[in-house]
């Protein structure tokens, strides 16, 4: 049986999280949702995703304290997180990236287009 890899979609807006959610399942992925940092942890204790894609406006403790947080313990150092957000300026962007995030897609972002970065990052042809 050939597993479908896990998206772990951590996203604050339900709308946002529902048109995610619904492109990377019929991309082919299998995916958990997480309004917050604390529901996210609750899912990556369960079930490790393969790709993490992470809002930067959070309540609590906001997607780039998270994405260090990650980056920071042995266990989920090594998962890709992707920075999906409405931030689409170069201080986001580089501030994305200098708290461990492989990469940037700013919403909006089409469905198909969502499904082809993520494969990307996950097949490791993204950087």
């Amino acid at each position: 049986m050939n597993k479908k890899p896990l998206i772990l979609v951590v996203e604050d807006d339900p709308s946002s999280l529902m048109l995610a959610t619904v492109a990377l399942e019929a991309g082919g992925f299998a995916v958990d949702g997480a309004g917050s940092a604390e529901h996210a942890r609750q899912v990556i204790a369960k079930r490790k995703p393969a790709l993490i894609l992470m809002d930067i406006g959070l309540p609590g403790m906001d997607g780039l304290d998270f994405t260090r947080e990650l980056k920071s313990k042995a266990r989920t150092a090594a998962i890709p997180i992707v920075a999906l957000t409405a931030n689409n300026m170069p201080l986001y962007q580089r501030a994305a990236m200098v708290a461990g995030c492989q990469g940037f897609i700013a919403k909006p972002v089409s469905p198909a287009v969502l499904t082809e970065e993520v494969r990307a990052y996950l097949s490791g042809s993204r950087r």
